[in-house]
């Protein structure tokens, strides 16, 4: 099931189970993962994207053997907040996505995810062979950070 506020997908997951955030981008999946009490995220992995069901079969994969409990998709609204092709890619993607699963999936505004795990790279003095081989699981991390702060403040206990 998909839900549009983060408050009706904290409701939705289940105990003790740990979140995917995804950064869907044109190639490729960032995939980044939570502990179960919902406090961290780890950058995980990138998938490179080839056809849906490809990649679906990739991402699930990732959650069963995670025992993941919900997915965070990053939302990438324009910057005033519109939604544009790329909204409407993420949703299409959500929506195929609940026919293979029943896991909760929620979205989360992803604006300057991408600069922001760029930074943190670079400050790490990361090259920019590695930067761009972890660019989008780092931004996935930024992206399931921020619901699991959020969640974490709606003070849902584990």
């Amino acid at each position: 099931m998909i839900f549009e506020t983060v408050e009706a997908f904290a409701e939705a997951l289940p105990r003790d189970r740990a979140l995917a955030g995804l950064d869907l981008g044109t190639r490729t999946i960032g995939v980044a993962v939570s502990d179960r009490r919902l406090s961290v995220a780890t950058p995980l992995e990138t998938i490179r994207r080839t056809k849906f069901t490809a990649d679906a079969e990739a991402l699930l994969a990732i959650c069963a053997k995670r025992e993941i409990g919900g997915l965070v998709l990053g939302m990438p609204f324009n910057m005033d907040g519109s939604e544009g092709p790329r909204c409407q890619s993420t949703r299409a993607f959500a929506r195929n996505l609940t026919r293979l699963t029943d896991l909760p999936i929620g979205y989360w505004d992803e604006r300057l995810s991408t600069v922001a795990a760029e930074r943190a790279l670079l400050e790490a003095d990361t090259t920019r062979k590695r930067r761009s081989e972890v660019i989008d699981h780092v931004a996935a991390g930024y992206i399931l950070q921020g619901a699991l702060d959020r969640i974490g403040h709606l003070g849902r206990s584990v």
